[in-house]
């Protein structure tokens, strides 16, 4: 067998593996020694493995994950998220459908402190579903709500999918946060927009709306300002140049314990539990991207992407055609792995493609989030919604995909739009220099 054939059938056997329900860490591990031994030896096979795990586990620009997450954990479990939703029932209350909206909006505001689009829907589903169950929401429109909301998580900076993507690629992963933000608040208008067409076309979707007083909206701001102040305070040093992404992190998680401290919120225990969701949900990501690690090798010594890359850059299509095809790659297998699994597995072929082609790699890390958002909510494997359904399990698994397909419909508009204006991505963020 050539290098290129040994390449296509240890990518043959990965699926194979995933399709058994073995985790895809482990997984894109065991095919990357396996298939660097073959076409190398197993010496260097191993040497391999080790010096990945090892890099990636010491990396210091990857320790934005953990503070990251620490910082929403911390935010979590000190009730900013039911301070958000409240706040945004209060602005949003009034219209049909509005809790569905406020929960957009919370989702919106939590994904700024939070950065993972599963983390968002359990804790959104743990918020907002009871109230709208109280407001005799329809359960499936309820849940497909949380499960799109939660997506805003990928999304909204500082996102744990442009850090790793940005570590891949050796772009900026500040220029990366700011380029979500306006993609970001896009997406939220466009799912609002969704939910208000949804209850004019069936009312009994969303009953009649709530009103609060305009005294008892600005008072509830005051639920956001400790929000606001984690996002100033990370992003606002970031882009000022204050501190690098390691140590606007570093800011945000020991931040988010003042904010707990001065709440007087904080306790061993809630720290104990913030640390262990920290540890755990850290972890999986980091074996994650030292797997993707050892698999990119792998591919590297056997040429796929390059052959891939070449390929696709011959194509008789437009730059755009073959954007318009990797996209739809990319819709088609969100709906089967994880969204982070997906990035790390097939950046290493389709990022030569990309550049080959002249497109923005800031922009097309944008894209590929907004692609995989809309995996976490598609069928079979959205994850987002077993996340929900998990949550709920009084609503059937596929009324929540149902509720949320037309959220998938205003993530399709919001790619077109990306596509068509790209500017909405790199205007922003040719402000960071």
């Amino acid at each position: 067998m050539s290098e290129l054939q040994i390449g296509l059938a240890g990518i043959a056997c990965l699926f194979l593996l995933l399709a058994s329900s073995m985790p895809v860490a482990f997984a894109m591990t065991l095919v990357g020694v396996a298939g660097f031994a073959v076409v190398v030896n197993w010496p260097a096979a191993l040497h391999v493995l080790a010096t990945d795990y090892y890099d990636v586990f010491s990396s210091y620009g990857l320790t934005v994950i953990p503070l990251f997450v620490l910082m929403g954990q911390v935010a979590f479990h000190t009730g900013i998220s039911k301070k958000l939703f409240a706040a945004a029932h209060c602005w949003f209350g009034w219209l049909r459908g509005g809790l569905a909206m406020a929960t957009v909006g919370a989702c919106t505001a939590f994904g700024a402190i939070c950065g993972s689009g599963p983390a968002t829907a359990a804790t959104m589903a743990a918020v907002a579903l009871p109230e709208m169950k109280r407001y005799r929401y329809h359960p499936g429109f309820a849940a497909g709500t949380v499960a799109a909301g939660g997506s805003l998580g990928m999304m909204i900076p500082p996102s744990v999918v442009f850090i790793v993507y940005g570590v891949m690629t050796e772009q900026s992963i500040g220029k990366l946060f700011l380029a979500g933000i306006v993609p970001g608040l896009l997406i939220a208008v466009l799912f609002m927009a969704a939910i208000w067409i949804m209850c004019k076309w069936r009312p009994a979707l969303a009953p009649a709306a709530t009103t609060a007083t305009w005294r008892e909206r600005f008072r509830s701001l005051s639920g956001v300002g400790e929000t606001l102040l984690l996002f100033a305070l990370v992003m606002g040093g970031m882009f000022a140049g204050w501190f690098t992404p390691t140590e606007a992190a570093a800011i945000g998680a020991a931040g988010s314990v003042g904010l707990a401290v001065l709440s007087r919120k904080c306790t061993w225990r809630m720290l104990g539990t913030a640390m262990g969701e920290t540890l755990r949900t850290s972890c999986m990501v980091l074996v994650i991207v030292a797997g993707a690690t050892v698999f990119g090798h792998f591919l590297q010594v056997t040429n796929v992407p390059m052959e891939l890359a070449a390929w696709m850059a011959g194509l008789p299509l437009p730059g755009w055609g073959v954007m318009l095809v990797i996209v739809f790659f990319y819709l088609v297998a969100g709906a089967f792995l994880d969204a982070l699994a997906l990035v790390m597995l097939t950046i290493p072929i389709f990022y030569p493609v990309v550049l080959e082609l002249g497109f923005d790699p800031i922009w097309f890390g944008v894209m590929i989030v907004l692609v995989t958002q809309m995996g976490v909510i598609s069928p079979p494997v959205g994850v987002n919604v077993y996340v929900v359904s998990g949550m709920d399990r009084a609503v059937p698994m596929q009324s929540v995909f149902k509720g949320a397909l037309p959220f998938l419909a205003a993530l399709v508009a919001a790619a077109l739009l990306l596509l068509a204006f790209p500017q909405l991505v790199t205007a922003p963020a040719a402000w960071m220099k």
